[in-house]
C-alpha cells in the first residue's frame, strides 16, 4: 500500500516482485504439528479439527483492525497530522487501539475467544519469525497473507523515496544535536568533522531498548532428518516456523528466493544445495549449524537490533521531543514494519509543516471521518 501511496510504483520504475509458491510448517522441536498442503480446503479442515473456530475469529478480528487502520491514508491525503502516537491510534480505533498497545497479544486473543492451543501453535510461531518475541495486538497485521515485495529488493523503496525528495544527502554520522535559535548538528564523515544549522530536525533512529535478532544466511543442504524427514525428497516445505520451546535455538528457517525472479525460476529442492535464512535470538554455533544443515558452503551472519523490546513497561514514545525536533521511530512501539515507518514519516512531515505555519486546525482533530465526509 505505502509504495503506491508514495507514488513509487509504475511509472516510477518499481515493480512487484513475482511471488514464488512455497508451503509452511510449524515445528515443536519433536515433530511437525501443523503442515500446509496443496489443498486449501484440506488446510481449512485441519485448522478447524485442531483449533475449532479460533482461526475464523482471528481472521475477522484482524480484518476489522486493518479496515480501521487504513483510515490513516485518507486522513493524511487530506493533510491531517497527529502530535503523538496515542492521538494517531485513537483517531483510527479509539480506546480499543490504545489498549492493544498496553497488553500482550495473548491477552487480547484469549478475550476474543481464541484458544490457548491456537495461540501457542499458530500465533506464537508467526510472532517469533516476525518479531522474535510476543508482541502487542496491532503488530498481528503483519501476519496477513496479502503481503508483497519489490522486484530488485525492498531497499529500492528507500532509494526511490530519497531520489524523489531531491534531498542533499550527507554520508556522515551525527554525533550531537544542540538547540540554539536553530539546531546545530555535529557530524563526522570520511572527510572529517563538521556541523551545520537546521530549522527542523527529525530523528529516524531507535532511541529506546531494542531486541537482538540474528539473521544467518546459509548456502548448503538442509538437514531434513532434524524435522522428521530422513529422505529430503519427501520434505515439501519452503519455510519452517517454531513454537516456544527451550530446546529450540532458532525461530525459523526458510528457503530464500532472489530479489529478481525470472519467469522460469523454481525453488531449490531440499536434496539440492540452496540458500536458507535462519532467524535466531543468538548467533548459531557450529553444533547448531550442523543440526540444521547436512553440510554447507558458506555462512553469513548479521546481528541487528531489529525491534523494540515489547515486553518492557515503557509507554509510547513522544513524537515531539522539543519544538521543531521530531522522533519518527516511536510508532514502532505500536507495530514495527516498513509501512508503519512510512506512515510515521508522512505524519511528521505534515506535523512539521503545520507547526511551522501555525496551522493548529490540521493537528489532532477529532471525528476526522465525519469531518472528511463533510468536506467532500
Amino acid at each position: 500500500m505505502f509504495a503506491s501511496w508514495f507514488c513509487l510504483m509504475p511509472p516510477s520504475g518499481l515493480k512487484y516482485r513475482r511471488s514464488v509458491a512455497g508451503k509452511t510448517a510449524v515445528f515443536n522441536g519433536e515433530e511437525m504439528i501443523l503442515e500446509e498442503t496443496d489443498w486449501y480446503l484440506l488446510d481449512l479442515f485441519r485448522l478447524w479439527w485442531r483449533y475449532g473456530i479460533s482461526f475464523i475469529r482471528l481472521q475477522m478480528w484482524v480484518e476489522e483492525i486493518m479496515e480501521k487502520f487504513m483510515r490513516i491514508y485518507k486522513y493524511q491525503a487530506h493533510g491531517y497530522a497527529f502530535s503523538s502516537v496515542e492521538e494517531l491510534l485513537d483517531s483510527l480505533g479509539g480506546s480499543g487501539f490504545l489498549n492493544m498497545t498496553r497488553r500482550p497479544l495473548s491477552d487480547s486473543l484469549l478475550e476474543l475467544g481464541v484458544s490457548q492451543r491456537f495461540i501457542d501453535e499458530v500465533i506464537a510461531p508467526i510472532m517469533r519469525v516476525n518479531y522474535g518475541q510476543n508482541v502487542r495486538a496491532v503488530s498481528l497485521a503483519g501476519a496477513q497473507s496479502n503481503l508483497w515485495a519489490v522486484e530488485g529488493g525492498n531497499k529500492l523503496v528507500c532509494s526511490g523515496l530519497l531520489k524523489m525528495a531531491n534531498a542533499n544527502l550527507h554520508q556522515a554520522q551525527v554525533t550531537s544535536v544542540s538547540p540554539t535559535l536553530q539546531y546545530r548538528l555535529s557530524f563526522t564523515s570520511d572527510t572529517g568533522s563538521s556541523s551545520d544549522l537546521y530549522d527542523i530536525v527529525i530523528m529516524a533512529t531507535p532511541l529506546q531498548e531494542s531486541i537482538h535478532t540474528v539473521a544467518t544466511i546459509v548456502h548448503g543442504y538442509l538437514n531434513t532428518t532434524y524435522f522428521g524427514f530422513p529422505d529430503p525428497r519427501l520434505f515439501p516445505f519452503a519455510s519452517v516456523l517454531t513454537t516456544e520451546k527451550p530446546q529450540l535455538f532458532f525461530n525459523s528457517v526458510a528457503s530464500v528466493c532472489p530479489v529478481n525472479i525470472s519467469a522460469g525460476f523454481r525453488r531449490k529442492q531440499p536434496q539440492e544445495a540452496g540458500v536458507y535464512k535462519v532467524f535466531s535470538p543468538l548467533a548459531l554455533d557450529k553444533s547448531q549449524l550442523k543440526a540444521l544443515f547436512r553440510s554447507y558452503y558458506s555462512v553469513q551472519v548479521t546481528d541487528w537490533l531489529a525491534y523494540p523490546q515489547y515486553g518492557s513497561s515503557t509507554g509510547l514514545p513522544s513524537i515531539e521531543l522539543h519544538p521543531n525536533l521530531y522522533y519518527l521511530n516511536g510508532i514502532e512501539w505500536a507495530g514495527s514494519a516498513m509501512e508503519m515507518s512510512s506512515v510515521a514519516a508522512k505524519n511528521i512531515a505534515l506535523l512539521a509543516y503545520h507547526r511551522w505555519n501555525r496551522q493548529s486546525d490540521m493537528v489532532d482533530q477529532k471525528d476526522l471521518m465525519h469531518k472528511i465526509k463533510t468536506e467532500l
